[in-house]
């Protein structure tokens, strides 16, 4: 599933709510490989709450956050212009509710 991005590329949409893109100056082979320790680090969030322990759960979470803060998904944001970051945010509660008001609705 494609989710609409922003125009300046900082932001995808999903549900109405912005979520930060990984940062686009990464080298693609390092957001790749950033990418795979992200999606073991989220399978370990899954076994850690199959199996109930809370330790494994604690470290698997704090990979996610690592992986994800390596991205420029979470942390620090990665443009440079001073634009404050609206991750999470609404887009109708965001500078982007004009352009988000125009995309098609879904069908």
């Amino acid at each position: 599933m494609k989710y609409p991005v922003t125009p300046d590329g900082r932001y995808f949409v999903v549900r109405g709510r912005l979520w930060r893109t990984s940062n686009p100056a990464l080298p693609p082979e390092h957001r790749s490989a950033l990418t795979r320790e992200l999606m073991r680090a989220r399978r370990a969030v899954g076994v850690a709450l199959r199996a109930d322990d809370t330790d494994a759960l604690q470290a698997a979470r704090a990979a996610v956050d690592a992986a994800k803060t390596a991205l420029g998904e979470r942390g620090p944001v990665w443009w440079t212009d001073g634009a404050p970051d609206y991750n999470r945010h609404m887009a109708k509660n965001s500078p982007y509710k004009d352009w988000y008001d125009g995309l098609a609705a879904p069908d």
